[in-house]
């Protein structure tokens, strides 16, 4: 089985959303959606820019602390790692 810690983002790119999940393309949908009651809905964080796969949880869980951890400028250069244009990935699911 697969895990996958991911960032969403508004449509502004001025908020950012730190999660994990066993399914990334249903979980976006539950975002895009706004199944979600919380933070994502609160703040229409729709849309999907970076993500990373991983067989453990435990792996999944431990990356999603580390980038919580982080300044606002590693994480916007790690999304411009992977996503210069910072797309919605989401679309591609």
């Amino acid at each position: 089985m697969s895990y996958w810690t991911y960032i969403m983002t508004n449509a502004y790119r001025n908020v950012l959303y730190i999660g994990v999940t066993n399914d990334l393309a249903r979980r976006y949908q539950e975002h895009k959606s706004g199944l979600i009651d919380g933070f994502t809905k609160k703040y229409r964080c729709h849309c999907l820019v970076y993500y990373e796969e991983y067989q453990q949880v435990t792996d999944a869980i431990a990356r999603e602390k580390q980038l919580k951890g982080l300044l606002r400028k590693k994480k916007e250069a790690l999304i411009s790692q992977m996503n210069p244009q910072w797309e919605d990935l989401g679309l591609y699911l």
